[in-house]
């Protein structure tokens, strides 16, 4: 399993920190500690809305550039921070997923986790030519619009649309998934040494669950 960002997005956003792991062993009651991230999340939301974090600015940004409203089109992390300051929790899904956005909104970084025997080949982060798929939760089809940025598989299943904003279904962790590819991207200015200490912090929770990970 391999990802890589097409040289065109490369080129758009030369601050673009990008962390991968992969995870084997995933179970749908594997244990997961998720409050410390979650106090770390709510302690920076008392000094201000997740709009104000360098790191959801930068996304905000980068969307404007792709000519997305910002407050109609949000990164994953920023929906996830505004959910949180909002309802106080996050939705319980999957341990791994459950923890994923924790570690997420603790670090205002978006992570996506795609469950592996669902992707056909490799996965490549670019514009969509408009002729790919795209599953949504409810299991409808959908095609990306062309020039949008996507996670493309190798058969052109997308599996993400709006770059860090929705992911698709088609690949979403179930009961049943054992295998997952953890992708987490940031922009911001110090967003090679967060996305290095996230990647880290999930690896290390896995670990301590009888998970094993491998960059």
């Amino acid at each position: 399993m391999r990802l890589q960002h097409h040289p065109e997005i490369r080129a758009a956003h030369p601050g673009l920190a990008v962390g991968t792991l992969r995870a084997t062993g995933i179970t749908p009651d594997m244990p997961v500690d998720l409050e410390k991230f979650l106090a770390r999340a709510t302690r920076r939301l008392a000094d201000g809305p997740e709009s104000e974090l360098p790191e959801i600015q930068a996304w905000r940004r980068a969307f404007a550039k792709m000519g997305l409203k910002p407050t109609q089109y949000r990164c994953a992390s920023e929906s996830l921070l505004r959910r949180l300051r909002k309802e106080g929790t996050l939705p319980r899904i999957h341990p791994v997923i459950d923890l994923c956005n924790a570690v997420s909104v603790a670090y205002a970084i978006p992570v996506a986790v795609l469950d592996v025997a669902k992707i056909s080949g490799s996965l490549e982060v670019r514009q969509a030519r408009g002729d790919e798929k795209y599953v949504t939760f409810a299991g409808t089809v959908e095609q990306p619009n062309p020039g949008e940025v996507i996670f493309a598989d190798e058969d052109g299943q997308a599996h993400a649309r709006r770059w860090t904003n929705r992911q698709s279904g088609h690949s979403a962790v179930s009961a049943t998934t054992s295998d997952v590819l953890i992708v987490s991207e940031g922009l911001h200015a110090t967003a090679a040494e967060d996305v290095r200490l996230l990647t880290e912090a999930i690896a290390s929770e896995l670990a301590t669950a009888g998970v094993v990970t491998m960059p």
